[in-house]
C-alpha cells in the first residue's frame, strides 16, 4: 500500500467557496488527467469531485513510498502557485495504508457531510469510469477502488432496513417544509406547482424520489433533453431542456439544481422564474461552484438554501449516524488487515520464491561436490537418495526464514523488509564465494591424488 497517496480538501476542514476554487468541470477531466499524472510522476491516477469534494487518488510512478504533493496538486488544480505553506493550510494528504482507508471511508459515506449517505458511492463509481476513459487507471486502482466500491455494497447490507440518510434528503426536507406553507396544506400536495430539478445527477434523481414518494409533481431539467426525459419518465414528471428553462420557465414553487457548471441562471433568468411561480420559488442548490449565484438570488428576492448550510445541518446528525455505521467501521478495519496481509505477500511473494530456489540451488550445488569428492564412490541409488536429503532439508530450513518474513512483512517498515532481502544477498554472494573457493580446493585435490 506505501505506493498509494491522496491529496485533497472536503467539507470536513475547508469552505464550500474553497472547495469551488480547485473543482474540475467533468467534462475537462480527462483532458486535466494525463497532466496531473505527469506531474506527480504517477503511474495511474484518479479525480474524485462531488459537491463537497475534490480528491486526487493516485499511485507512484516506481512503487516507492508516496510522499506529500499537495503543493503539486494545489498548482495544477488551481492554476496558480502556492503561498509558503497554503497548500498545506488548505489541503489534506494521506499516505500508504491511511490513503486507502481513507478511500474506504469516503467510499461508505463515513466521511460525508450526511453520514451513510449511498450516492457518494455512485459518484466514485464515475470518477472511476473517467479514469478509465482517460487511461489512467490501470491494474492498482482498478483494485483498490474495487475493493473500496465492494465495501459501499456491504455497508448498504449492514444497514439493511434503515434509510441511509444523504444530503438530498435534506433538500428534500427543506422543499417540502416550504411548500408546508402552502394553502394546500403541509400533507396534501394536491394542486402544488410542480418542483424543477436541474440536473440528473445522484443528488437530483434521490430528490426526485423522495418527492415523488410525496405525490409532488416534477420538471427535470437539463442540458441534454433526452437525459432529461429518461428521469422525468422513472419519476412520472416533465422534461425541459435548460435553454427551454431558462427563457420560459414554468410555475414552479422550488427549484433543486445540482449540474456542472457555474451560473446556469443568471439574474435575468431568475426574475422570470420568480415572475412565472404563485409565490417566490426556494432554490437548493448543491452546485459547486455554485448553479445559481448567491448575490443575484439576493438581489431578486429569491431564497437560496446552498452548500453550506445544507452541511451545517447535516453537521449536527454527524455523531448520531457514526454510532449507528459502528459495524460499518468495524468492517472497514477488518478489510484493511486482510488487505495489508495480501498486498504485503503478493509485493514480496516472487522475491520469497527466489530465496528459496537459491537455498535449493545452493544445497543442491554442495552435494554435487561432494559427489565428484569424498563422495564420489556412492553407487547411483545411494546418490539420487542423498540428492532428494539435500533438496527436503534445503527447502525445510528455508521454510523458517521465510514464514518469519511473511509474518514480519505485514507490519514491518519497507526499510526493514528490504533490509532482510540485502542480507539475504550478502550471504548468498559469501557462500558462491565460498562455494567457488572450495570448487577450486576439490579440482586441486583430485589433480594431485
Amino acid at each position: 500500500m506505501q505506493q498509494i497517496g491522496v491529496v485533497g480538501l472536503s467539507y470536513r476542514h475547508a469552505g464550500v467557496e474553497e472547495v469551488a476554487r480547485f473543482a474540475v468541470p467533468r467534462a475537462e477531466v480527462p483532458a486535466r488527467l494525463p497532466a496531473l499524472r505527469a506531474v506527480l510522476k504517477a503511474s495511474e491516477i484518479l479525480y474524485v469531485g462531488t459537491c463537497n469534494r475534490v480528491e486526487v487518488l493516485y499511485s507512484t510512478e516506481d512503487g516507492a513510498p508516496a510522499q506529500d504533493s499537495r503543493a503539486e496538486v494545489f498548482r495544477i488544480l488551481s492554476g496558480r502557485e502556492p503561498a509558503p505553506g497554503e497548500a498545506a493550510r488548505i489541503l489534506r494528504a494521506w499516505t500508504g495504508e491511511a490513503a486507502v482507508e481513507h478511500l474506504f471511508l469516503v467510499a461508505c459515506g463515513l466521511d460525508s457531510a450526511q453520514t451513510g449517505e449511498h450516492e457518494i458511492a455512485a459518484q466514485l463509481r464515475d470518477a472511476w469510469e473517467d479514469s478509465r476513459a482517460a487511461h489512467t487507471c490501470g491494474p492498482i486502482l482498478d483494485r483498490l477502488v474495487g475493493e473500496a466500491l465492494a465495501m459501499a455494497r456491504r455497508m448498504r447490507r449492514l444497514s439493511a432496513g434503515v434509510q441511509a440518510p444523504s444530503l438530498a434528503e435534506l433538500a428534500a426536507e427543506r422543499v417540502l417544509q416550504h411548500l408546508g406553507g402552502h394553502p394546500a396544506g403541509a400533507r396534501n400536495f394536491a394542486g402544488t406547482p410542480p418542483v424543477a430539478l436541474l440536473g440528473v445527477s445522484p443528488m437530483t434523481r434521490r430528490t426526485a424520489a423522495i418527492l415523488q414518494a410525496a405525490k409532488i409533481p416534477l420538471v427535470i431539467v437539463n442540458r441534454t433533453l433526452a437525459a432529461a426525459a429518461e428521469l422525468a419518465t422513472s419519476v412520472s414528471g416533465e422534461a425541459l431542456s435548460l435553454e427551454d428553462f431558462r427563457a420560459r420557465p414554468p410555475a414552479v414553487s422550488a427549484l433543486v439544481l445540482a449540474a456542472g457548471g457555474t451560473a446556469l441562471l443568471d439574474a435575468a433568468a431568475l426574475a422570470r422564474l420568480k415572475a412565472a411561480a404563485p409565490g417566490a420559488p426556494l432554490l437548493v442548490d448543491f452546485g459547486v461552484p455554485p448553479n445559481v449565484d448567491p448575490d443575484a438570488a439576493r438581489r431578486t428576492g429569491v431564497t437560496r438554501v446552498g452548500m453550506h448550510e445544507l452541511i451545517e445541518v447535516a453537521r449536527s446528525r454527524r455523531l448520531t449516524e457514526l454510532v449507528r455505521l459502528a459495524p460499518v467501521r468495524a468492517a472497514i478495519d477488518d478489510r484493511l488487515g486482510r488487505l495489508r496481509t495480501e498486498l504485503a505477500l503478493r509485493a514480496i511473494g516472487p522475491r520469497l520464491a527466489q530465496l528459496r530456489e537459491r537455498f535449493e540451488q545452493i544445497a543442491a550445488a554442495e552435494v554435487a561436490r561432494a559427489l565428484q569428492s569424498e563422495l564420489r564412490t556412492l553407487d547411483a541409488r545411494e546418490r539420487s537418495q542423498l540428492e532428494r536429503l539435500a533438496a527436503t532439508l534445503a527447502h525445510r530450513l528455508a521454510h523458517l526464514p521465510l514464514a518469519g518474513m511473511r509474518a514480519a512483512a505485514v507490519h514491518a517498515s519497507n526499510e526493514a523488509v528490504e533490509a532482510f532481502f540485502e542480507g539475504a544477498r550478502s550471504l548468498r554472494r559469501g557462500a558462491d564465494a565460498n562455494g567457488d573457493a572450495n570448487g577450486d580446493a576439490h579440482v586441486t585435490d583430485t589433480g594431485d591424488g
